[in-house]
C-alpha cells in the first residue's frame, strides 16, 4: 500500500456496526490509533475491545443528529489523541418510500444526517488539516450517490450532495497536501436496509436477497483500506454486479437505467 496506517490517527463515524465496525477491525490490525463514534456507546464499547490494539482504540459517543454537538465534538476528536490524520464520514440512515407518499420530514432527516452532519465535522476539523499541512477525507457515499431509482430519493438526493461538495473541496484544498476520496459502495452485507425509514420515518425492517448475498463488511473493508492508501479520488466498492454495471450505463446510456431502473431494486 502507498499509505502506510500505522500509528495514524483515524475518526470513523458509523463505528458500532456495518462497514463501520468492519473498518475499525481492518485498521486497527494495520497499527492505526483509531476514534470511534457512534450513538450506541455498549456498542462501540464491543468494537473497540474486538480491535486487535484495543489499547490504541477510544470511544467518542456522537449522534449526528444533535448537528449543534458536532463542532465540540470534532475538538474531543481531536484531544483524544492530539491530531487527526484520517476523517472516515460514515455515518448515515437509507430510505425506502415513493416520493408523492415520504413526509418531508423524512427527507429532511436523511438530508441531515447522511449531509450536513458530514458537512459541519468537516468544516470544524478543516482549519485542523490545513494548520499540519495534511490530511484525509473518506467519504462513504453510495452507488446511489451517482444513479436514481425509485424509492431512494432522499438517500440518492444526500449522496448526490456529497458527491458535489467533496468534488468542490478536493479542488480547493489538494493545494495543501488535504486528500478526499468518495467510495461508492454497491451491495455491502449491513443492516442498512433493515434500518432504512420508510414514508413515515419507521424503519423497513426487512433486508434484501442482493445485500444478503453481497460483498461481505470486511472484504469492503480491505477495498476500503486499498483505496485509501492510493489516495484515490473515487472508487466503486463491491462485488463486480448490477450495481457495478448500473454506474456504467448511467455514464453512457441513461435512458437505459430509467427503463431497467424497477429491477436493480432490491426486493
Amino acid at each position: 500500500m502507498a499509505e502506510n496506517f500505522k500509528n495514524k490517527v483515524i475518526w470513523i463515524t458509523g463505528a458500532s456496526s456495518g462497514i463501520g465496525e468492519a473498518l475499525a477491525y481492518a485498521f486497527s490490525a494495520a497499527g492505526a490509533k483509531l476514534v470511534l463514534s457512534s450513538r450506541r456507546v455498549e456498542e462501540l464499547e464491543r468494537v473497540r475491545k474486538a480491535c486487535p490494539y484495543a489499547e490504541q482504540v477510544k470511544i467518542l459517543p456522537v449522534d449526528l443528529l444533535e448537528t449543534t454537538s458536532l463542532d465540540k465534538k470534532t475538538a474531543d476528536a481531536i484531544a483524544c489523541f492530539g491530531h487527526i490524520d484520517i476523517m472516515v464520514h460514515n455515518g448515515g440512515i437509507s430510505q425506502r418510500s415513493l416520493v408523492i407518499e415520504t413526509d418531508i420530514e423524512v427527507q429532511r432527516k436523511v438530508m441531515e444526517l447522511d449531509y450536513f452532519s458530514y458537512i459541519i465535522i468537516t468544516k470544524a476539523l478543516l482549519p485542523h488539516f490545513a494548520e499540519r499541512k495534511s490530511g484525509h477525507f473518506v467519504v462513504v457515499s453510495s452507488v446511489m450517490g451517482k444513479i436514481g431509482t425509485p424509492m431512494r430519493s432522499a438517500y440518492a438526493a444526500a449522496k448526490h450532495a456529497l458527491h458535489g461538495y467533496f468534488d468542490c473541496l478536493r479542488a480547493e484544498v489538494s493545494p495543501m497536501n488535504i486528500k478526499v476520496t468518495l467510495l461508492t459502495p454497491g451491495y455491502i452485507q449491513t443492516n442498512v436496509a433493515v434500518n432504512a425509514v420508510t414514508k413515515d420515518g419507521k424503519p423497513l425492517g426487512a433486508t434484501s436477497g442482493d445485500i444478503a448475498s453481497g460483498l461481505s463488511a470486511d472484504a469492503a473493508a480491505q477495498q476500503i483500506l486499498r483505496a485509501i492508501a492510493k489516495g484515490a479520488y473515487e472508487t466503486y466498492i463491491g462485488k463486480f454486479g448490477a450495481e457495478k454495471i448500473a454506474l456504467w450505463l448511467n455514464r453512457f446510456f441513461p435512458s437505459v437505467i430509467i427503463k431497467k431502473a424497477p429491477g436493480l431494486i432490491p426486493k
